[in-house]
């Protein structure tokens, strides 16, 4: 891998959950660092204040153990892929952030947090969640097969939009589904990769 160095011999290198994604920390390597970060597959950099090679998690235990290493267009900063081992960040955060280094699905993590917030304040007569989880895991359940019925038959019709709306239907009761029984998109994730290795 070509990689430029700066005037200081450094590249900076941003470091990224190989499974959730999200950026964790940004860390500066010099050759000797790069070398020693393949050769034994735990993130190391060069620390600026201490001038020395530094492997995260020498002294807490919370390595970045390597999954992948990518350089960008210019081969001037390296994006690493890590698994990290507790938090990143030496505050005790996931990431240098203050972010929660959890998985995100876009729309479909804010519609499980919406979920939860109504199923939360259990106001029946403002939200429909809450209405339908107050009637049961039953009626839940059966609120999710008939919209799949719904769906299936819209995808033997020729409007896509009622295919798309029932779908949309489908997938938010789904979610619904999920929280009555204590689980959440990241349980079917694990399930799925299980299944795919």
């Amino acid at each position: 891998m070509t990689i430029k160095y700066d005037s200081n011999g450094l590249v900076p290198a941003i470091i990224q959950d190989a499974t959730t994604k999200n950026v964790l920390m940004l860390g500066y390597m010099n050759a000797e660092s790069y070398e020693k970060t393949i050769e034994t597959k735990k993130v190391t950099f060069f620390s600026r204040s201490k001038q020395r090679l530094w492997t995260k998690g020498e002294e807490s235990g919370n390595f970045l153990n390597l999954v992948d290493i990518k350089n960008d267009c210019d081969n001037d900063s390296l994006l690493i892929q890590v698994n990290p081992v507790g938090p990143t960040c030496h505050t005790g955060t996931d990431t240098c952030w203050k972010e929660e280094n959890k998985s995100n699905y876009g729309f479909f993590s804010t519609l499980e947090d919406v979920i939860a917030e109504r199923v939360a304040n259990k106001d029946t007569k403002k939200s429909y969640v809450a209405s339908l989880f107050a009637k049961g895991i039953n009626k839940v359940a059966q609120k999710v097969g008939e919209e799949a019925v719904e769906t299936v038959i819209e995808a033997m019709d020729n409007n896509d939009e009622l295919f798309l709306y029932e779908s949309a239907d489908l997938l938010f009761h789904y979610l619904m589904l999920l929280q009555a029984k204590g689980f959440t998109l990241k349980d079917i994730e694990k399930e799925l990769i299980g299944r795919h290795k």
